[in-house]
């Protein structure tokens, strides 16, 4: 079924110009799609308002400028999410860590699995020096093979959701509960814990402008692509989420 765009028949060969100018893991066809899509609208409406620009993407450069825009963050603001989030500007915390992963898998029985690893962590709550011996034959992490350790992690090295827990843990013992993240569950054994020093504000104040600005961007960017989405006829594909480079 062909994909049109108001009166625009999408080609085959933009798909294929599309996917040929992404990574070799990034060949999604929905979000090409998507991307096909929205790049489309972006043009008519440049065209539209008869931006000027030497090519394509000049006037969808000119009118996303105009287009999207959000103000500075200002300096309460940026005082508030530095109050809301001070893990986030502490340096040199360092966590000695273990662990033992039952992975997450789409084939895998996650009540299954949760009732394992619960079993697994309430033995090793009252037997902790079975903690190397239990991640060298269960963990799915490739540090099973050194006994669950993966050495000392600093904060930014793990997903968020493991390192929260790491270093909101006492150090020298086992978190009283499965931790979980994108990957599975996990047992999770931390050793010796240095605190680290939290930035001071002033020298972290343009760098939380910098993200407040770029979240409020990315939120005004998404907002303006559903509205033109939302004026548009569009046959032939579904834009669930509208997940696409442009919105990058």
């Amino acid at each position: 079924m062909p994909v049109i765009v108001n009166e625009y028949e999408l080609s085959d060969a933009e798909m294929a110009e599309e996917l040929a100018a992404r990574d070799a893991d990034d060949q999604d066809l929905q979000s090409a799609m998507t991307t096909l899509v929205l790049r489309r609208l972006l043009l008519e409406e440049a065209q539209r308002l008869q931006l000027p620009g030497e090519d394509d993407d000049a006037r969808i450069a000119l009118l996303l400028q105009r287009q999207v825009s959000v103000p500075q963050a200002g300096e309460e603001e940026c005082r508030r999410q530095y109050q809301a989030t001070p893990e986030r500007f502490i340096i040199g915390a360092l966590a000695e860590v273990n662990h033992i992963l039952f992975q997450v898998t789409p084939e895998v029985d996650l009540a299954a699995l949760r009732q394992r690893a619960e079993s697994v962590l309430e033995h090793l709550l009252a037997q902790p020096e079975d903690f190397a011996t239990q991640a060298t034959a269960l963990s799915n992490c490739p540090s099973g093979a050194q006994g669950g350790s993966l050495g000392q992690i600093a904060r930014g090295a793990c997903v968020p959701e493991f390192e929260r827990a790491v270093f909101a843990a006492a150090p020298q013992g086992i978190i009283p509960r499965l931790v979980e993240t994108r990957f599975g569950l996990h047992i999770v054994q931390v050793g010796r814990k240095l605190d680290g020093t939290r930035l001071p504000f002033e020298s972290v104040r343009e760098n939380i402008a910098q993200a407040l600005q770029r979240a409020a961007h990315d939120q005004a960017l998404r907002h303006y692509l559903q509205q033109l989405v939302g004026a548009a006829r569009i046959t032939g594909v579904q834009l669930p989420g509208m997940t696409s480079p442009l919105l990058q």
